[in-house]
């Protein structure tokens, strides 16, 4: 087990890594070449101008002005001058809320537990001769802090009991407090946001068959009949995944193409050649530009197929729709009740903003939908399972007696001081990062897989699947591995904060680009990645974070600093990358908080059972007293649920009218068929002739089409009783 000359030195190691990354950032950011690397989204905002354009050829690739690199800090206090109502407004309130987590851990959640915990738990702890007693027995420094210096059946686990309840009714406060602000601050936001596609349009899905009707005629029939007051116009939904992957295809052989033709234009007296085989190593040599011009000349006439076979086939039509509506009111009624007294037909939910679609699941048929979700729950119980293994194997990185045993041959190596101190101290951080750096990727998979229609509800399932391995890492680890975590807290919370600020991937890619396919101003604007807040593989690491920090507040409170670091660093960070740098998908109004407080509750009612079971070890009889933590965890969640979800899934019809009235008095000539026609068309169409689905062209010029089904025998469709169809306009 490490010591705390372990632990130095792995904060040595890792604060100088951090302090490495941090300075190679404060230099590299002054460059004007890297300008559109580490601001993009000022670009992109049309604020900033590339300091490229003057001075001499020298001064357009590097900063020589050295008053600047004296200042090369200021960004630190830069990044937390912007008062969160201008962050919202410059970022979002998905991002402003996202960095308010961090705060949360920081200064609302673990300061004062760490005060607490310090004041109280570790000077009962450190007074306890319980190890120094024991006989043959391994301990450090660390473990006479924790509970596990304490001995069987006595007095002193009261001060544990005491503070384990102070510091979940601490907790408690801060929560109800922090979603109530969040709810407040999402009607808020919901109440003064611009006008949206999404604030008119429902997405209706499971769109039962009839004879007489295509799924268009269909959709318009049933909503002119049932919201006939409201419905203003739809768009079906088309299955065009392999059109849309033909066009991926093509814009990669395009930027190909601009590869070898400006390295021609740099060499013309030498035609650049490539080889037809895998990855270019081997095959027949050809021409690279004229390969690539046929390709992309075939891959158009594939395209153009595809896309009338697409438009043209009916059954490429999806039994779904974007069904919008002349009144946020209407969009809500509708968005919020039951369409048919069949509750498996025409399904309505609210619709995702156009840049929140996720296209390619839209295609999924709903029973299909019901057995995917079922094989992924599967699917996740074999994964949870088999990721235990490779986690105990890098858990026993920790111990050097089972080092030893497996490699005998390298005790001599491993007893010297400084190897022992790194491997105790550095490497099983090290090695917990990479197999974790996996799970992201594993799950993000499985969540496409599962269905998922919007790009925020594949990031918030994400969110619930992870969180269910995070204990059985903990569980197995208490107390006598705190170093373990201390030691992994270091290596990815400190130092692989302060290199997610350098942003290395993006710059290199963009100096590619930048150096082989830029021609023009625009070219070099398309080569600049601002990136996003990551919510499927950065949420899962918060949670993490807050489990560690919960569950060794009262085992282990030596850990709760190295967490304030994280989570203090953290917040300095990210604040600063949404300010100059993320540019968001979508935005979701903060509908991921409800996920989040239900992670945050988890990992409370896991610390809670955990040290119950631990102290129960200890034979402690005020273990007993610890089984109210759950239950009041348990109602404390279920009176927030109640009390503030509504307000991430609905949305209240009062104001809803106010601004809906709002905005016809302020917007008397507002022509909003026009303003929503296009919105919800799958992005392959946007660039091409046939934007305007026939449906919508027919609804232009008839605004209400009579149904095609024989009026006087509605009970010929065996959907009728449940489609409304027997009512005759």
């Amino acid at each position: 087990m490490g010591s705390l000359s372990d632990i130095g030195l792995a904060a040595g190691i890792n604060i100088l890594s951090a302090l490495g990354f941090l300075l190679a950032f404060a230099i590299l950011r002054l460059q004007p070449i890297n300008d559109r690397v580490y601001f993009p989204k000022w670009y992109l905002k049309g604020i900033r101008n590339s300091p490229r354009h003057s001075g001499n050829v020298v001064s357009k690739f590097v900063n020589l002005d050295f008053r600047t690199y004296i200042r090369f800090l200021n960004w630190m206090p830069t990044a937390l001058k912007m008062p969160e109502p201008e962050l919202i407004d410059h970022a979002g309130l998905d991002s402003a809320v996202y960095i308010r987590i961090y705060l949360l851990g920081r200064l609302k959640i673990f300061v004062p537990l760490t005060v607490l915990g310090f004041c109280v738990l570790v000077p009962v702890n450190w007074t306890s001769k319980t190890l120094e007693n024991a006989q043959e027995v391994t301990f450090s420094e660390i473990d006479k802090l924790s509970i596990s210096n304490i001995g069987q059946d006595t007095q002193r686990f009261w001060a544990h009991v005491v503070m384990a309840y102070v510091f979940a009714f601490w907790t408690y406060f801060v929560l109800y407090k922090e979603y109530k602000l969040i709810a407040s601050m999402r009607l808020h936001f919901l109440a003064s946001e611009k006008r949206r596609p999404d604030q008119f349009t429902v997405l209706v899905r499971n769109v039962p068959p009839d004879p007489d009707e295509s799924v268009s005629e269909h959709v318009e029939h049933f909503f002119s009949v049932n919201h006939q007051d409201h419905y203003l116009t739809h768009q079906v939904v088309y299955n065009a995944n392999k059109l849309a992957s033909i066009v991926e295809k093509k814009k990669g052989l395009q930027n190909w193409l601009v590869y070898y033709e400006n390295k021609h234009t740099r060499n013309p007296a030498r035609r650049p050649t490539m080889k037809t085989g895998f990855w270019g190593l081997w095959g027949k040599t050809l021409d690279a530009i004229d390969y690539h011009t046929a390709e992309i000349e075939k891959l158009s006439k594939e395209e153009d197929a595809e896309r009338e076979r697409v438009i043209s086939n009916p059954k490429s039509i999806m039994p779904a729709a974007f069904v919008s509506f002349k009144s946020r009111w209407g969009a809500a009624v509708c968005a919020q009740t039951q369409q048919s007294s069949n509750p498996t037909l025409w399904l309505t939910e609210w619709a995702p903003e156009p840049r929140d679609v996720y296209w390619s699941n839209l295609a999924i048929p709903y029973v299909e939908l019901t057995i995917r979700r079922s094989l992924m729950a599967v699917a996740l119980f074999f994964l949870t399972f088999f990721f235990i293994i490779p986690i105990a194997f890098v858990q026993s990185l920790a111990n050097l007696e089972g080092i030893e045993k497996v490699v005998p041959f390298l005790r001599p190596v491993i007893e010297v001081q400084v190897v022992k101190s790194l491997i105790q101290g550095f490497l099983p951080g090290i090695a917990l990062k990479v197999f974790l750096i996996l799970l992201p990727t594993i799950l993000m998979t499985m969540s496409k897989i599962e269905g998922f229609t919007a790009l925020s509800a594949l990031e918030r399932s994400f969110l619930h699947e992870s969180a269910n391995k995070i204990p059985e890492i903990v569980g197995r680890s208490i107390p006598m591995k705190a170093t373990f975590f201390i030691s992994y807290i270091m290596v990815d919370g400190w130092a692989g904060i302060a290199a997610e600020i350098i942003r290395l991937k993006p710059l290199v890619i963009f100096h590619l680009k930048n150096t082989f396919l830029v021609k023009t101003e625009q070219d070099r604007e398309q080569a600049m990645d601002p990136g996003c807040l990551e919510f499927a593989s950065s949420e899962p690491r918060i949670q993490l974070y807050f489990l560690l920090g919960l569950v060794y507040a009262v085992v282990t409170p030596i850990l709760l600093p190295f967490i304030i670091v994280f989570f203090s660093f953290s917040f300095l960070v990210f604040r600063h990358q949404i300010i100059n740098v993320y540019n968001q998908q979508y935005e979701s109004g903060a509908s991921f908080w409800p996920d989040v407080h239900g992670r945050l509750i988890v990992a409370m009612i896991v610390s809670q059972l955990l040290l119950m079971g631990l102290m129960s070890t200890q034979r402690a009889p005020q273990s007993t007293l610890l089984l109210g933590l759950p239950v009041i965890t348990i109602c404390f969640h279920s009176f927030c649920k109640g009390r503030f979800e509504p307000a991430f899934v609905k949305l209240p019809l009062q104001d809803a009218m106010v601004k809906d009235t709002l905005e016809r008095a302020t917007e008397p000539n507002l022509n909003l068929r026009d303003y929503l026609k296009y919105a919800y068309i799958h992005p392959v169409f946007h660039s091409d002739d046939i934007e305007h689905p026939l449906a919508i062209e027919e609804e232009e010029r008839n605004p209400l089409v009579a149904t095609k089904r024989n009026r006087s025998t509605p009970g010929d469709s065996k959907y009728a009783s449940e489609t409304s169809s027997d009512i005759n306009f």
